[in-house]
């Protein structure tokens, strides 16, 4: 099945909550106001759902998610879950390819909501990475993943707002985002996983890289985990292309084998690999590194 599991479209419902607002964020017209960033014009041509449907000509499945650079989630929850409501009442709407994420209030943590949204046939739930930097914000989460756990729903991590005042317009995706999947990454492998052994969790952005710094952990940790492949951690490409996806793939193992058997590692695209890195993709770990267009 080809699947994309990492993109964003705000469907009219959303749009209108958005612009009901007066405060950041909110949108004027097509304008988009956040806390810490200078205005930004939408082009509402990326939130037409026809004009994606065809974009995405090809997919079987097109999961949609929040916008977590927004900020929604971190909103005090009188403000948040108007937004989430409408998020969700828009992503059910959708057609074919599309479904969704759910989404959650971080600072309203509530499973019994979780549980029901799930129940509405979102796929699993979004969380901004913001909220999974440390051991206190997974603490603070767990509610939600035990959710995810006992109904065996993944997980996604996304990086979340990410303030760039006075600073050129791609320093967010480039430094705070990556930071942000860089920390949650590790904090998910030292706190997150010892609480959710059967969790399966994904990581935009290939996890800001950070299974490349896997020498300077095993050369500092003293986890008995050290070394091992946790097999039900997944990544997405977001934005990056072969030699990142390529590193990635080699850093976590090319011919690893976990319990006798071949570990998956990622889904076959459409990126020149070399040739180890492409039969690891192809043969010997399939499934394990998903795409995503990260389309706006």
């Amino acid at each position: 099945m080809s699947i994309d599991v990492h993109q964003h479209l705000w469907t009219p419902a959303f749009v209108a909550a958005l612009r009901a607002r007066t405060r950041p964020p909110f949108l004027d017209g097509w304008t988009l106001h956040l806390d810490g960033e200078p205005p930004y014009a939408i082009d509402p041509d990326d939130h037409d759902v026809t004009l994606r449907a065809k974009r995405n000509a090809g997919l079987q499945l097109a999961l949609i998610s929040l916008s977590s650079p927004l900020g929604i989630e971190h909103l005090p929850a009188a403000e948040a879950w108007p937004l989430l409501d409408a998020y969700h009442a828009g992503a059910r709407e959708l057609p074919a390819p599309f479904a969704a994420w759910a989404a959650a209030s971080v600072t309203d943590v509530d499973p019994v909501r979780l549980s029901h949204t799930l129940s509405e046939g979102f796929h699993g739930l979004q969380l901004p990475a913001t909220a999974l930097l440390d051991e206190a914000g997974l603490a603070t989460m767990a509610p939600l993943l035990d959710v995810l756990e006992r109904e065996s729903r993944p997980l996604f991590i996304h990086p979340g707002p990410a303030a760039q005042t006075q600073r050129p317009s791609w320093w967010a995706a480039v430094v705070p985002y990556v930071q942000q999947m860089h920390a949650a990454w590790h904090a998910f492998r030292a706190f997150g996983r010892p609480r959710h052994p059967r969790l399966r969790v994904c990581f935009a952005l290939l996890a800001g890289l950070a299974p490349l710094h896997s020498e300077r952990l095993l050369s500092r940790s003293e986890s008995t985990h050290k070394g091992q492949v946790d097999p039900n951690a997944f990544l997405e490409t977001s934005s990056y292309g072969p030699r990142a996806t390529d590193a990635v793939i080699r850093e976590l193992g090319v011919d690893v084998v976990v319990n006798g058997s071949d570990q998956p590692y990622a889904e076959a695209a459409e990126l020149p690999f070399g040739d180890a890195a492409h039969h690891a993709v192809q043969v010997t770990n399939p499934a394990r590194l998903l795409y995503g267009k990260e389309h706006a």
